[in-house]
């Protein structure tokens, strides 16, 4: 494959070994895409359309997730400690047991997502839609809330 943009088309034949680590796939659609145990280490994934999507166990350490679209994504115990998933809409997505340490979400829609369990320790929440989001049990000790 060449250097450039690395593109993956939605259709049925979308698989998690078809993802590279740190792929360009800004602006992809990748709604309802089977990606368990995906590799996207590194990728670029600003604005792409993840809405539905099977990320369980999906390798995201340093994925630029900024704009994204991840609703009803399931997401269920993934690692995002420190990921920007700033202005990312999360709304119904299930984030239970995630480890969201440090990570941002400035400005994220959290809507109806459930964080039951997670970890949102020194997560920067400023900004973020947090109506009827689950979140029994969510350590949330050292969350950025407010511009305090």
């Amino acid at each position: 494959m060449s250097d450039g943009p690395f593109h993956i088309p939605n259709d049925d034949t979308v698989t998690a070994d078809a993802i590279r680590p740190n792929a360009d796939l800004r602006d992809a659609d990748l709604s309802g895409a089977d990606l368990f145990r995906a590799t996207l280490s590194g990728a670029d994934l600003k604005r792409a359309d993840l809405s539905g999507a099977d990320l369980r166990e999906a390798q995201l350490s340093g994925a630029d997730l900024r704009d994204a679209d991840l609703a009803a994504a399931t997401l269920f115990g993934i690692p995002v400690a420190g990921l920007s998933l700033r202005r990312t809409d999360l709304s119904a997505t299930d984030l239970r047991g995630a480890d969201l340490s440090d990570a941002d979400l400035y400005g994220a829609d959290l809507s109806r997502a459930d964080l039951r369990g997670a970890d949102l320790s020194g997560t920067d929440l400023r900004e973020a839609v947090l109506s009827e989001t689950r979140v029994s049990e969510a350590t949330i000790a050292r969350a950025r809330l407010s511009e305090d």
